[in-house]
């Protein structure tokens, strides 16, 4: 057995497989399926401030080599989240990321606040959300506003904190190098590419909202490409995740200098497959003789 344990910004994970925000519920949902407490680390669904209701209509649908999602951050509200959720996700033998966004840089440090009391093992911050008091615009689209809104969070935010981009982003590198600058002790990337879908015989768009997110296979080359990008350019940890579903896909990615990775669609194909995946990455570190990751951590 070789050496999968990592450490994610002074956090050691049994290894470096962490389920992505919205795929995987708070770990529970998927306790019948497999032993949860294998994984590095599970990210909760996306949490705001205040409980949100989401989209209406259709919330997902398939194509080719992955799928496309207009859920709308369905979720309890982060004080609802600590007193109930969370408590469940303790009982898993993982490390427990919070994943959280914000329509305001208000609600941000509000809920950043909360959760800087609460028994989580880091945040993720989610910057791909529409700023309502600036039309809309995602806070992860201009380096200068997700600087402001990731350096008022830390100042309420005194434990780990990683900082998710939106491949929407103007310049992702440069997105990167302002929420490093801005406190971020980690950064994970990408998050969905915008997509859409028509209905040929309604003769209208699948989504109520026209524009949904795409993730799944079809995406991982772009996600690698920016990986290896960020990986390069910022000094801490970069966490890799875009159309991961095997092992081979999760080496490509530590290749690139992600220093772990998340799995997010695949977990809907499979529900055990992240264990598939520690086992695939397992054999291949078996096959070519290596000890540890870091050997070949950013080796491209």
């Amino acid at each position: 057995m070789h050496k999968l344990e990592t450490t994610l910004c002074d956090l050691t994970l049994k290894n470096p497989i962490i389920t992505a925000s919205g795929t995987f519920g708070y770990g529970e949902e998927f306790s019948p399926y497999m032993d949860v407490s294998r994984l590095g680390g599970i990210c909760s669904k996306g949490l705001t401030l205040n409980p949100k209701e989401g989209n209406y209509g259709v919330r997902m649908w398939e194509t080719p080599s992955g799928m496309l999602n207009s859920v709308g951050l369905q979720n309890p509200g982060v004080a609802h989240f600590i007193e109930n959720e969370l408590p469940i996700m303790r009982k898993f033998d993982t490390a427990i990321i919070a994943n959280m966004g914000g329509g305001t840089i208000e609600e941000y440090v509000e809920g950043a606040a909360l959760l800087d009391k609460a028994d989580i093992d880091m945040l993720e911050l989610n910057i791909s959300c529409p700023n309502v008091k600036e039309g809309g615009m995602a806070f992860g689209i201009k380096a200068d506003v997700a600087w402001r809104v990731v350096n008022q969070v830390r100042k309420v935010y005194r434990g780990k904190m990683m900082v998710k981009l939106s491949p929407n982003a103007e310049d992702i590198v440069a997105m990167a190098v302002a929420c490093e600058e801005a406190g971020a002790d980690a950064i994970s990337l990408i998050n969905t590419l915008k997509g859409t879908a028509i209905d040929v015989y309604k003769r209208k768009p699948v989504f109520r909202n026209t524009v949904a997110g795409l993730s799944g296979p079809a995406i991982k080359p772009v996600a690698l490409r920016m990986v290896w990008e960020v990986a390069k350019a910022v000094e801490v940890p970069v966490v890799g995740l875009g159309g991961i579903a095997t092992g081979m896909d999760a080496i490509e990615f530590i290749m690139a200098g992600a220093t772990a990775v998340q799995v997010g669609t695949a977990n809907f194909v499979r529900p055990h497959i992240c264990l598939d995946i520690i086992e695939e990455m397992e054999a291949f570190m078996e096959s070519q003789g290596i000890q540890e990751l870091s050997e070949i951590r950013g080796c491209i």
